[in-house]
């Protein structure tokens, strides 16, 4: 519905949210501007080692399993020894977020101009999410402004800076190929766990379908669907190639951003 100018989606889509815990907390431990030292007599704990035992958490067992218990038996230590140094769980899961972020490469000469740069800030991307699959339940409205997802954004902006796009075009740019990574990887990752989930592989999953699909589909009524589907099928071994996808829409994502480019330097 409107509210305004506003679109209100009253339908709750299930995904997590940063910037839920504390503000001034949170922001002091994303950019460390206090720490406090282990107690003696307990085994080490700082900061870092306990966000990388709750990555090591979500990786292996999804967000729906992270909690403070469960970081601090991955730990080997009491739950109240956690907040110690990390305030509560919302505030580690904002540096879960900025620490995963600060994993992507960022060369500072990359082949092939900006095309070539936003190519790799793509890939980069694209294996960031199949390395750590619960960052797609993850909201990208309020990102944890610490300092990796900060650096992280400054370098994908360089990408395409002085090439004649405004500012909020340039914001546009890494907007449009950072959610086409999204969608393709959250694409990729349901096909990865679809046999797991089902009990099926792709091929099982269409030879159970099909004599009854035969019996129903008409390739008289519907030709294209099924003159395409059957080539796609062919193709991929399967109705939907992730791989396929990711590499088809990148090339016409950047052909479209090279269009835009063209238009820019044409009109100026």
């Amino acid at each position: 519905m409107e509210d305004g100018n506003r679109t209100v989606y009253r339908t709750r889509v299930t995904v997590e949210y940063s910037g839920k815990g504390d503000p001034a907390r949170s922001l002091a431990l994303l950019w460390r501007t206090s720490e406090r030292a282990s107690r003696k007599g307990r085994p080490e704990l700082n900061v870092d080692r306990i966000v990388r035992a709750a990555i090591e958490v979500a990786d292996a067992e999804g967000l729906q399993a992270l909690s403070m218990r469960r970081v601090a038996e991955r730990l080997g230590v009491g739950t109240m020894s956690l907040y110690t140094y990390v305030p509560g769980k919302p505030e580690l899961f904002d540096v879960m977020l900025d620490t995963v972020y600060g994993e992507t490469a960022r060369p500072e000469h990359v082949p092939g101009d900006w095309r070539g740069a936003l190519d790799r800030i793509a890939r980069e991307n694209w294996a960031l999410y199949l390395r750590h699959p619960w960052l797609l339940q993850v909201a990208a409205s309020r990102p944890p402004l610490g300092p990796n997802v900060t650096a992280k954004y400054d370098y994908e902006l360089r990408a395409v800076d002085g090439i004649g796009l405004t500012d909020v075009e340039m914001d546009s740019v890494i907007t449009l190929v950072t959610g086409f990574v999204h969608g393709a990887a959250r694409g990729a990752v349901e096909a990865a766990q679809a046999e797991s989930v089902t009990g099926q592989t792709d091929e099982q999953w269409w030879a159970a379908h099909a004599p009854f699909l035969s019996r129903i589909a008409d390739a008289g009524r519907y030709p294209v669907a099924s003159r395409v589907g059957q080539s796609a099928g062919e193709a991929f071994n399967a109705a939907y190639s992730p791989e396929h996808a990711f590499e088809f829409g990148l090339e016409r994502v950047l052909d479209g951003i090279e269009a835009l480019i063209n238009r820019r330097a044409t009109s100026s």
